[in-house]
Parts: structure tokens; sequence; C-alpha cells
């Protein structure tokens, strides 16, 4: 069966994620097998994610949202974050053609302003003139963090009681939520994490209180088409209650 061919059938199964997000780990530890420099890791991390890319529209997934800069990525040698943002920047730019050919729309969130100024730029740019796209949401969580998400949320509703916008009594989780960078996407179904790694990582820290967790020991620029649509497969087998007893069979 060739890879389209197991792609529709995924498809036609039915019951595929709508929003997929993945923590994509291990691209130093893929270079330091090699012996190579960490940052060649990163080179063919890309490489993974232009695969899953095509691999996530092919099974219908409407939203993929990739872990691709954290706050805390910053403490990591500059050698490594300069080589990252200059990645950023070059693919933002070289991959521009494809997404529009893939009708793949891109978006972002984090703190977008705490990028370089020229990485930044390149990003709204390829945000904008992806906006009309209408297949699959590529959004990648760059300069972020889910504690920093939460308590900006808390400071930005803290303001509002403050200027009489709201009341204490009015905020529920969807309020909450509205406020969060995702506030135009709905939570995760599913979230896989390549490298073994089992832990969040401060990523979608709220979005995923009910998201199913999926976790591999292969590293990202060893993560084939096939490793995803096995995640896939294994998510369409799961019963996702949020907390509520199955209903007895009559």
């Amino acid at each position: 069966m060739t890879h389209i061919d197991y792609a529709k059938r995924i498809a036609d199964n039915g019951n595929v994620p709508h929003h997929v997000a993945i923590i994509m780990d291990g691209n130093g530890r893929w270079a330091s097998k090699r012996g190579q420099p960490r940052c060649s890791g990163h080179e063919a991390g890309v490489e993974t994610v232009k695969t899953i890319v095509k691999a996530s529209a092919a099974v219908g997934v409407k939203i993929l949202t990739l872990y691709t800069f954290s706050v805390d990525n910053w403490k990591r040698p500059k050698s490594e974050v300069s080589a990252i943002m200059k990645l950023l920047y070059e693919k933002t730019r070289s991959e521009l053609d494809e997404l529009n050919e893939n009708n793949v729309r891109l978006t972002a969130m984090g703190d977008i302003d705490g990028l370089p100024v020229t990485r930044r730029n390149a990003l709204r740019h390829a945000i904008k003139v992806t906006s009309g796209n209408t297949g699959l949401v590529l959004n990648l969580a760059l300069n972020y963090g889910g504690r920093s998400e939460i308590l900006q949320a808390v400071k930005h509703i803290a303001e509002d009681i403050g200027r009489g916008a709201m009341t204490p009594d009015g905020i529920d989780a969807d309020l909450f939520s509205s406020y969060l960078y995702t506030k135009d996407l709905p939570d995760p179904d599913l979230l896989i994490r390549t490298s073994g790694e089992k832990r969040l990582s401060d990523f979608l820290l709220w979005q995923t209180s009910y998201t199913e967790l999926y976790v591999t020991d292969t590293l990202w620029p060893d993560f084939t088409e096939m490793d995803f649509y096995k995640a896939i497969v294994d998510y369409q087998n799961r019963n996702r209650r949020f907390g509520e007893v199955p209903s007895a069979k009559t």
C-alpha cells in the first residue's frame, strides 16, 4: 500500500483529529549521533516539517500547530539560536510559493514582537500573503511559553476589570480562552511528541487539558509520514470521554 493509499484509508475511516499539535524534539540529538553540529539537526528537522505538513493535509487534519521556538530556547548557545533564527528567515521566504501552491495558510502565536526585526517582518509577510488560503492552517509557536501566555492573559483580564470592562463574576473558561494566543483556534485533539520525552515543556498548558497524547522515541528529523499516520490511527482507536462515563449500551 502506497503512502497515498494509506492516507486515503485513514481519511475514509473518519474521526481524524481536527487540530494536531507537535513538540518537534530531538534535532540536536539527531545531529550529535552523526557527529554533526546541532544546526544540521534543525535543518533536517525543517525537511520533516514539509513532509508532515503534506501528510496532515492528505488525511484531512485542518490545523497543525508546531512548537518551533520556545521562550526558554533563548538560553541555548548564541550560535545555535542565531542559526535557528537564520533558518526561520530563509525558509519562511523560500517556502512561501510552495505554501501557496498547496493552499496552506500560515499563522503564528507567541511573543512575535520579541523576534529579531528581519525575522518577524519575513514571518508577517508570509502570514499576510497566505491569509487567503483555505486549506491546512500551519500554526507556528514562536517565542512561545505556556506559563507566560497564561500570565499575560491574567494581566489583560485584570486591566479590563480595572477599567470596568468586566467583573470577576464574568470570568469563565470561554472568556479566559479568548485572552490566549489560540483564541481563534480550537484546542488540539492530539499532541505528538517525538524523541521519547514525556513532558509538555511549557507547551499549550491550558489548551491541552483534554488533548490525547502520543509519544514516540523517534527523533524529529527521522519522523516520517508513516510515523505520523501511525499516530493518527492510534488516535482514531481511542475513546475520548472528556471526564464523562460512557453510556450503557442497550
